[in-house]
């Protein structure tokens, strides 16, 4: 089962499951998540799509078959019904990290509207039908609990995100859902479920008007549903799979006994390098990653912040030199309109993993912040601030108010805003002002 269908599923998890060596007696039941759309598209078309792979230089096609069946995310009764049969191996999902709804700490935000309206929907008499819930736990537990009532078996969830540590993060969300609703669920989940850990990675931009177009031309055949993608993909997965998998390997997915070095690869360097792009680019009037990356100005604070991250990775600096030069060759790709606005999205929650985590790392050294640290927030400040962009944050009401005012104390009040006392670094705060500046005195 797949929770989160969109175009990212269509070019990561499916296409690893269409390319495994054992693929033929796999199949994967796709759900949305929010938008029944894109289920309706590929229920039309029998569940097949046309992924387009695209170069510098030219563009592979192929039809992927992987997915079985497409539903609406609010089909609660189709959810439970996949998730109670013990032909159901693994779930995997495609969330934001928005869609945790952690709290500051780490913890289930019980007090989130959308969370407490799941817990009163879950608390049902087991013997009734359980009513759509809307959140990522939520509907976790209302799946997992059928499973336990219909003794389905063991079986994985596999979050494919970019949440630092995401198996235990879902782990830690599913069980404080279940103590808020079933508690006698807690139990069972702690010893017939596991939580995969794992790192991805693909750019997977929006499918636009002219994709579809050039993907008919391509096959000749019309596809609402095709996804246009990069030819570098990466997986790496840690945890155990009771039920059994697909052989991702084959495909060239990597398992390791801990993923976090690659995650923190992955999360500081692209992640981290993306954000920073995006709200930096934006302010400069830049669309897309490739052509922020083209301005000499974005280009040198990117190079500022990873140098600053690559002295603190578990991994050899040959090995990183490397991951950052492939780096450089896929956001340059031309071909690839990665756009800048959809990076942006959720930054209030995306820079607590990209860029907080960094600054710790060096004060566990006795070290300030590194100047990239303060570019990235900077450049986040000065997008809040603009209004010449769409903000879209879960927290943008809030954001958009404190961001306003003088430099410094704005500085001040969004650092707190990402982490309780991170205002209190004036060096921090300095830079942090500074880039501000620097970028609204460009004129965007």
């Amino acid at each position: 089962m797949h929770l989160g269908l969109g175009a990212f599923h269509r070019s990561h998890q499916a296409w690893y499951t269409e390319h495994a060596a054992d693929a033929e007696p796999w199949g994967i039941a796709a759900f949305t998540g929010r938008n029944p759309g894109a289920a309706q598209r590929l229920q039309a078309q029998d569940c097949l799509y046309t992924l387009v792979e695209r170069g510098p230089e030219r563009d592979r096609s192929e039809v992927v078959a992987s997915i079985s069946a497409a539903h609406d995310g609010d089909d609660a009764g189709a959810w439970a019904t996949y998730l109670a049969s013990p032909q159901v191996a693994l779930v995997t999902m495609t969330v934001t990290e928005a869609g945790y709804h952690l709290d500051g700490a780490g913890h289930l935000d019980l007090g989130h509207p959308e969370v407490a309206a799941d817990i009163e929907r879950l608390r049902v008499p087991s013997a009734q039908p359980v009513p759509p819930v809307r959140t990522m736990p939520g509907r976790l537990v209302a799946g997992l609990a059928a499973r336990r009532i219909a003794d389905g078996g063991p079986i994985t969830i596999v979050p494919c995100d970019n949440l630092l540590g995401n198996g235990d993060a879902t782990r830690t969300v599913v069980l404080e859902m279940c103590r808020a609703v079933q508690p006698h669920l807690d139990a069972w989940i702690s010893t017939s479920v596991s939580f995969a850990s794992t790192v991805v990675d693909r750019i997977t931009p929006a499918t636009t008007a002219g994709d579809l177009v050039s993907a008919e031309r391509a096959t000749g055949r019309e596809d609402r549903c095709a996804v246009v993608t990069e030819p570098y993909s990466e997986w790496v997965l840690s945890g155990d799979f009771p039920a059994g998998r697909p052989a991702w390997e084959s495909a060239g997915a990597r398992f390791v006994s801990d993923v976090k070095p690659f995650a923190e690869r992955k999360l500081w360097l692209l992640n981290g390098g993306h954000s920073l792009l995006a709200y930096a680019g934006s302010m400069l009037g830049h669309a897309t990653v490739s052509e922020a990356l083209a301005d000499r100005r974005c280009r040198e604070w990117l190079e500022e912040w990873w140098d600053g991250v690559t002295i603190i990775l578990g991994l050899p600096e040959d090995e990183v030199a490397v991951y950052r030069t492939a780096l450089l060759a896929r956001w340059s790709n031309p071909r690839m309109t990665h756009t800048l606005s959809l990076i942006a999205r959720d930054g209030s929650q995306k820079l607590i993993q990209r860029v907080i985590p960094v600054i710790h790392r060096y004060r566990e050294a006795g070290e300030p912040a590194p100047p990239g640290a303060g570019l990235i927030i900077g450049a986040w400040l000065a997008h809040l601030r603009g209004s010449h962009v769409e903000i879209s944050d879960p927290r943008g009401g809030e954001l958009i108010t404190l961001a306003a005012g003088e430099r410094h104390g704005a500085a001040r009040s969004i650092l707190d805003a990402l982490e309780p006392g991170l205002g209190a670094n004036s060096a921090l705060v300095a830079q942090v002002a500074a880039t501000c500046l620097e970028l609204e005195s460009m004129g965007a």
